[in-house]
C-alpha cells in the first residue's frame, strides 16, 4: 500500500529541560528556567473564573490583553501581535521574511529557537563567535552579506546569562543595513537592573525595522499557558496578522495574562525574590571556583573546568539529591550545567548539595 509521505526537513529538534530522570521520585526541576514563585494568585483566579467559558472560544486577536500591555508599557495597541508563546512570533517571522537560501545571524550560542525557526524556512543560519560567551556585535557585522535578513539576539541571553548594553544594541542597529530586521528576544529583562542596560522595548519602541518579542513564561509564571508577544512596526505587524490563525492564544492564557500583567505586586515580589538568590548563589559558586555569569538572569550557566569533577559526575551527584539541572550539550558547551533559580527551599538545598559534592 502506497501511503502519503510527509516532507523531511533537515531541522535540530529543540531538547527541553528534563522534568524526570531514571525515576527519580519528587524531582526538583532546575532545568528549564520556570518561575521560582509561580504565577500571581489573580491570575490563578481569572483562570477559576473562566473555567465555565472554555466551551467558548476565545477573542481572536487578543485585544483584552493587548490594551493591558498597551498601558503597562505606553506604547500602541495596534503595533502588538500575541501568540502560543514568544516561539509563535519568532515562526511568523520567518514565515513572513525567509525564502530559501536566505541568511540569518545568530549568536554563537544565543536561545536555539531561533536557528530552528530560520532552518524551517530553509534560510542559511550564520553562527557570529563570541567572546567570554557573550554577544560580540562586531562579529555579528562581519558576517552581514547582501543575503542577510534577519539578526536574532536575545537579551540577556539564554543560555549564557550574558547581555548588550544600550549602547552596544543601538550600535548594531545603526550599523546594519535598514533592510535588515532586528529581533530583539526580551525573555528576560525584568531580572536585570544596570545602569548599562534597556530593554530591547524601551530601546526600539519607536523603531520601523526592529522587532522586540517577550514572552509569560518565566517572571509571569505562566510557561505552561504558553503566552507571548510581539511589537514592531504597524506595517510588519499588520504583515503578521494576514498568516495569523484564528484564535492563537487561549482564553486561560487570556485571562490570565491580563491579571498577570496588571499584578505589579506579585512581579516585583519575583524579581526581589531572584535578585536576593542570585546574589547569594553566585557568591556560593564563586566560592566553590565554578565558573559563571554574573546575575543577570533566573539562571546560571556554570562551568566546571576548575572543579575536581566534571559536569556529568556534578549532574550525577545533584541528581541523586532530586535536582535536575540542563546539560548544555545541544548548545556545544562542555563541561557545563545550567541552574534554574528556585524558591527559598530549592535553593537552600541546592546550596548544601553542591557545597558537599565540591568540598
Amino acid at each position: 500500500m502506497t501511503l502519503p509521505k510527509p516532507i523531511k526537513f533537515k531541522v535540530e529538534k529543540y531538547i527541553g529541560g528534563l522534568t524526570q530522570f531514571r525515576k527519580i521520585g519528587n524531582p526538583i526541576k532546575l532545568s528549564a528556567n520556570e518561575s521560582a514563585l509561580g504565577p500571581s494568585p489573580k491570575a490563578i483566579q481569572a483562570i477559576e473564573k473562566n473555567k465555565d467559558k472554555i466551551f467558548k472560544y476565545p477573542e481572536s486577536d487578543s485585544n483584552s490583553l493587548r490594551k493591558v500591555l498597551s498601558e503597562k508599557f505606553n506604547i500602541d495597541s495596534n503595533r502588538i501581535i500575541c501568540g502560543s508563546g514568544s516561539d509563535q512570533i519568532f515562526d511568523f517571522t520567518c514565515h513572513l521574511f525567509l525564502e530559501p537560501g536566505d541568511e540569518v545571524i545568530v549568536s554563537e550560542f544565543g536561545f536555539i529557537m531561533h536557528r530552528i525557526y530560520a532552518s524551517l524556512y530553509k534560510a542559511k543560519v550564520i553562527l557570529a563567535r563570541e567572546k567570554n560567551f557573550k554577544a560580540s556585535t562586531g562579529a555579528i557585522l562581519e558576517k552581514v552579506t547582501d543575503k542577510t535578513k534577519i539578526v536574532f539576539i536575545a537579551n540577556p541571553n539564554n543560555p549564557t546569562g550574558t547581555y548588550l548594553s544600550k549602547d552596544e544594541m543601538l550600535d548594531l542597529r545603526k550599523k546594519l543595513r535598514s533592510n535588515i530586521l532586528l529581533v530583539v528576544d526580551d525573555a528576560y529583562f525584568e531580572f536585570l537592573n544596570t545602569e548599562d542596560f534597556k530593554s530591547g522595548l524601551d530601546l526600539f519602541k519607536d523603531s520601523v525595522n526592529v522587532l522586540i518579542t517577550r514572552t509569560f513564561s518565566k517572571i509571569y509564571g505562566l510557561a505552561g499557558l504558553r503566552l507571548g508577544w510581539g511589537y514592531s512596526s504597524k506595517e510588519i505587524i499588520d504583515a503578521m496578522y494576514q498568516i495569523k490563525p484564528p484564535f492563537n492564544v487561549n482564553r486561560s492564557a487570556l485571562a490570565a495574562g491580563i491579571e498577570a500583567a496588571k499584578d505589579n505586586e506579585w512581579t516585583k515580589r519575583a524579581i526581589e525574590h531572584n535578585t536576593l538568590w542570585s546574589k547569594k548563589i553566585f557568591s556560593v559558586l564563586k566560592e566553590l571556583n565554578i565558573q559563571t555569569n554574573e546575575p543577570t538572569a533566573n539562571f546560571f550557566l556554570m562551568n566546571f573546568g576548575k572543579t575536581k569533577i566534571n559536569s556529568d559526575e556534578a549532574f550525577e551527584k545533584l541528581t541523586a539529591e532530586k535536582l535536575i539541572l540542563r546539560k548544555m550539550n545541544q548548545y556545544k558547551i562542555s563541561n557545563a550545567l545550567r541552574l534554574t533559580i528556585g524558591n527559598k527551599e530549592i535553593n537552600e538545598h541546592f546550596i548544601k548539595c553542591v557545597g558537599g559534592i565540591l568540598k
